[in-house]
C-alpha cells in the first residue's frame, strides 16, 4: 500500500473511519492495480495516465467515496455533484456499507467511461470526454 494513504486512513478521528478508509484502499488497490495512487488535495486519489479515477475524502457526514466520472455510469448509489463537473459519490458512515459488487462494477466503468480531469485547466473548465 501506498505508504501516504496508509498514514491518512491510520490518521482517521475514529476506528469505524479508519476501517472504511482501510477497506476502501485495498479495495480499490486490488481493483485497480495499474493505477497511481498519492495523496492529492490532502486525500487518497487513484489515476490513469495521470487523470483522477477515484479517491476518498473525510467529511463533516462521514467518510465520502468519490469517482470523477461516476455521474455518466448511472449507478443509483453514486449521487452526482454540482452538475459543473461528472462527478458522483456515496457518503459512508460503516465499512459494512462497501459492497464488493458495486466496487467491482464501478472500478469497471471508471476505466471505461472517463472525462479528462487532466487537462480540464488547458481547456478553461471546459470537460472532453476521454472514453
Amino acid at each position: 500500500m501506498n505508504p501516504d494513504i496508509a498514514a491518512f486512513n491510520k490518521d482517521r478521528e475514529t476506528v469505524k473511519e479508519q476501517q472504511i478508509c482501510e477497506t476502501l484502499a485495498a479495495t480499490i488497490f486490488e481493483l485497480l492495480p495499474e493505477a497511481e495512487s498519492k495523496i492529492w488535495h490532502r486525500h487518497p486519489v487513484w489515476f490513469l495516465d495521470g487523470n483522477p479515477i477515484v479517491g476518498y475524502s473525510k467529511l463533516k457526514a462521514g467518510i465520502r467515496l468519490m469517482f470523477w466520472s461516476g455521474a455518466s455510469f448511472d449507478e443509483g448509489k453514486l449521487n452526482p455533484g454540482t452538475g459543473k463537473f461528472k462527478d458522483a459519490s456515496m457518503i459512508l458512515t460503516h465499512s459494512e456499507q462497501i459492497d464488493l459488487a458495486d466496487m467491482k462494477r464501478w472500478i469497471k466503468k471508471s476505466k471505461t467511461i472517463q472525462w479528462d480531469y487532466k487537462n480540464v485547466a488547458t481547456r478553461k473548465g471546459k470537460l472532453v470526454r476521454l472514453k
